[in-house]
């Protein structure tokens, strides 16, 4: 899965053959979702588990398994804010406190163009590893 987030990255950074039009609309529709436009018409809605799980920032809460880079149990995770940075891309604040992935427009399109694909290889990954997309239970104190 996160072979596949490289290769986007690397795209996204001047490798990639693929034009990607100017950015037309960004908008939070709920904190479960967000949706992004193009000037060519191209519209693409990302769930925040979808956003959260391909993050291009390292992430301390990402766990290594067998080689495989995997985070899990962010079904429920939703957005609090969106915080500009310059004229490429925008800063995503998650409920679980991760704040430090900047997402370029570039790399919105490239995953929205991917979506699918991703989203298979994120459940197999946690399929493979026998990880959940749902949160763990809350721990109970013992009394």
């Amino acid at each position: 899965m996160f072979a596949t987030t490289r290769l986007i990255c690397r795209r996204i950074h001047g490798t990639s053959d693929v034009t990607v039009p100017k950015l037309s609309g960004f908008s939070i529709v709920s904190p479960k979702y967000v949706e992004v436009e193009y000037a060519d018409g191209t519209k693409f809605k990302f769930s925040s588990e979808f956003l959260r799980v391909h993050s291009p920032a390292a992430d301390g809460k990402v766990r290594s398994i067998g080689g495989d880079k995997v985070i899990s149990g962010r079904r429920y995770v939703g957005i609090m804010s969106a915080e500009p940075v310059g004229n490429y891309g925008v800063r995503l604040v998650f409920d679980d406190l991760h704040r430090t992935g900047i997402y370029p427009w570039d790399y919105f399109y490239e995953l929205g163009s991917n979506k699918f694909g991703l989203m298979r290889n994120y459940i197999k990954t946690l399929q493979k590893h026998r990880l959940s997309r749902e949160p763990p239970p809350p721990r109970r104190r013992s009394s």
